[in-house]
Order: structure tokens, then sequence, then C-alpha cells
């Protein structure tokens, strides 16, 4: 359901919210290997959420990549939408132009209610919740 950029991008921002901040900035060549991802392509995808302010970012030899408060009260749909584009997430299942609640394609009634709850879901989960879930021991997040 997840597109590879965007399971990437959302796993780099809950392992910096986790263990990056001001002080302790992250690198992109140092989030690769925790996150399983090529380095020149986390560092492509987090230079994109930076410039969305998503992610905080820092330029230079002491400089990488950290969650500030503000970050963490995004939404986690605000990263895939950053990475994806927003019609992505929300288009049909057979990427069909037509389909609609009016012109429905074969998927559109099986799973259309659902995926508008996952998309609720996504709309109204921050980081942080994401990070206390995980700090609590409500979830994994194998780094």
């Amino acid at each position: 359901m997840f597109s590879r950029s965007s399971k990437y991008a959302i796993k780099g921002v809950l392992y910096l919210a986790l263990h990056a901040s001001v002080e302790n900035k992250i690198q992109a060549k140092d989030l690769s290997a925790p996150i399983n991802a090529p380095a020149p392509y986390i560092a492509k995808l987090l230079q994109e959420l930076a410039r969305h302010n998503m992610v905080s970012s820092v330029k230079g030899p002491h400089g990488g990549f950290y969650l500030d408060e503000v970050n963490l009260q995004m939404n986690i749909m605000q990263i895939i939408e950053i990475i994806d584009g927003e019609d992505k997430f929300r288009s049909c299942l057979l990427s069909l132009e037509q389909c609609n609640s009016e012109n429905p394609c074969p998927l559109h009634n099986l799973v259309g209610d659902q995926k508008l709850g996952v998309i609720h879901n996504l709309e109204n989960t921050t980081i942080k919740e994401l990070v206390a879930d995980v700090k609590q021991g409500n979830s994994i997040l194998p780094l």
C-alpha cells in the first residue's frame, strides 16, 4: 500500500525522532544501515522532507537531521504526501482516472471505506504518537 520511498521516509523520520536531537544530529549516511535504505536515496528523501519542514536539518561538518517539537506534531500522511504526492495514496487502486464514488472501479466499493479509514488514521496520527508507542513497547521498530 505504501511506496518504497514512503516506507523509507517514515522509517527515517521515526528513527530520527527516537535517536536524534538538536544536540545529536544524524547524517543521512548514518541513517542508511539502521533503516536498511541506500544512503543516497535516504539523503534525497530527507532533503525533500526538510524542504517541507517535516524534519529539521543543519548543514556543515557538525550538521545532520533531527526533529524538533514542531516536526513531532506533523502527521504521518504529510510524509506520504510529500514523498509520493497528494493524489497517489488517494487514487484508484487500479489507477483508473475516471474512478470515483459515482463511477466506481471493480475494487472501489470493496476497499473504499477501509481506504478512507486508513487515510483518516494517517491524518490523525502524529510522529510523536508513534514514537510514544515504540517507547512504551506497544509497537516495535527494529532499528
